[in-house]
């Protein structure tokens, strides 16, 4: 049975509601810069032109990728001196495609991924029959399937709070993340390479709604450097697994477990995990924390609110991509997305506010050794939206590769800098 002060312990996502409003403080670094060309485009399902969100782009040969962003468009950007090389295309149960750089020169360029529609129940090489035991294999073999050295990883953060369907914030930042091996029990660290914030307040009655671990709130989702924030192998039994229909990706099979846990007095996890059927690692996971019980859910996520008020979550979801290179596997992408109500003791309506924080590896080194900690480090308590300044131009992000902005916060930054350019 699982122990309730344990439970509240678990480094999750945690919200502030305040009245009072912060200056920026920690400054942005630079990052020397060398000739790059960009190339935008758009991944769409071959069957209906759907917009594919999350596909992931990579330069082979390279550590350099991206992802879509919710309307399937990217933006890649790649140095000069990378002329002739391919650009590897993939998405969950999509058939993957390998395309010539040479190909997204052209304009308005578009990606149709095919559907993987082989009957995948029928392949041999799906040979577990207990779930529970397929994702204990998968947590006792991650020190041998997932990287062993110290990397560097350069990614980009996005951070964005709603009421109702408007943007009232948005911080985006690169960042340096600092992994740590995953046969380690070290923790991870992030510095700030440069970032930029605005926010609307007025849109916020009075009270600012604001998150704190930024980064670091997408990357401790990492579940094979962190098991223990949901299971580990001890505690399988608290559990229920279930085989659902397996899939693809990049070639390889994967079998899905649906999991959910039994104790159910508590905010409690379910949701699916993607294992590579040949190495049994993780390649995926997407999974909600059930928050029925409004009481201790706003425990566990809200540290200060105003009086007056009742603040409660209702939605709280998580997804976790990891890559493939050399045979190891690591941190790829991760998503925190957070719906709150917000309900006023006078007032008959009540407000709600969307979080949402993504992270995405764009770049990454092995590191060899132990990096030292500097100004630009970033506290596991940061607010972003406070302790970061400024926003600036479209050429601000210079040669960074970046989530390209949906079509709402792409609306929101046009009216942040209309705002600026009239006053």
């Amino acid at each position: 049975m699982r122990n309730p002060t344990s439970f509240f312990a678990r480094p999750i996502v945690i919200l502030f509601l305040f009245f009072v409003l912060s200056p920026g403080a920690v400054t942005a670094f630079q990052q020397p810069s060398q000739e790059y060309t960009e190339y935008k485009g758009q991944v769409v399902n071959s069957q209906n032109n759907d917009a594919l969100a999350g596909a992931y782009l990579s330069v082979q040969n390279t550590n350099i990728s991206t992802v879509t962003n919710s309307d399937g468009e990217f933006s890649l950007k790649i140095p000069q001196n990378l002329k002739d090389v391919n650009v590897q295309v993939s998405f969950l149960g999509f058939q993957s495609r390998t395309i010539p750089l040479q190909f997204f020169q052209q304009d308005k360029v578009v990606i149709p991924l095919q559907e993987s529609l082989e009957e995948l129940n029928e392949v041999s090489i799906f040979t577990y029959t207990d779930p529970a035991a397929l994702v204990h294999n998968m947590l006792e073999t991650r020190g041998n399937n997932y990287f062993t050295d110290r990397t560097t990883m350069t990614a980009f953060y996005r951070e964005a709070i709603k009421r109702g369907r408007k943007n009232v914030s948005l911080s985006e930042a690169v960042v340096k993340i600092h992994k740590q091996p995953y046969d380690s029990n070290s923790d991870d660290d992030i510095a700030l390479v440069k970032a930029r914030k605005t926010a609307d307040y007025t849109r916020l009655d009075t009270v600012a709604l604001k998150l704190r671990g930024g980064p670091y709130n997408p990357l401790s989702i990492d579940l094979m450097k962190n098991p223990t924030h949901i299971f580990n192998q001890r505690d399988l039994a608290n559990f229920k697994f279930s085989f659902d229909n397996p899939t693809k990706i990049d070639e390889q099979y994967l079998y899905v477990v649906n999991f959910e846990e039994l104790d159910k007095r508590m905010p409690w996890y379910y949701g699916k995990l993607f294992i590579d059927a040949n190495t049994f690692s993780l390649v995926k996971a997407s999974f909600n924390l059930n928050v029925d019980n409004r009481s201790a859910a706003t425990d566990l996520f809200v540290q200060k609110k105003p009086g007056g008020t009742k603040v409660y979550p209702v939605e709280v979801k998580y997804d976790i991509t990891y890559r493939q290179k050399d045979g190891r596997w690591y941190f790829g992408y991760g998503n925190t997305q957070l719906e709150f109500v917000v309900n006023w003791k006078r007032k008959l309506f009540n407000s709600r506010y969307k979080v949402n924080s993504e992270l995405a590896v764009t770049n990454w080194e092995v590191n060899t050794e132990k990096v030292k900690r500097d100004d630009s480090f970033l506290s596991r308590r940061v607010i972003m939206n406070d302790d970061i300044s400024g926003f600036a131009d479209l050429s601000f992000w210079g040669e960074n590769n970046i989530i390209e902005p949906d079509e709402s916060i792409e609306s929101a930054i046009d009216k942040i800098r209309d705002k600026l350019e009239n006053n």
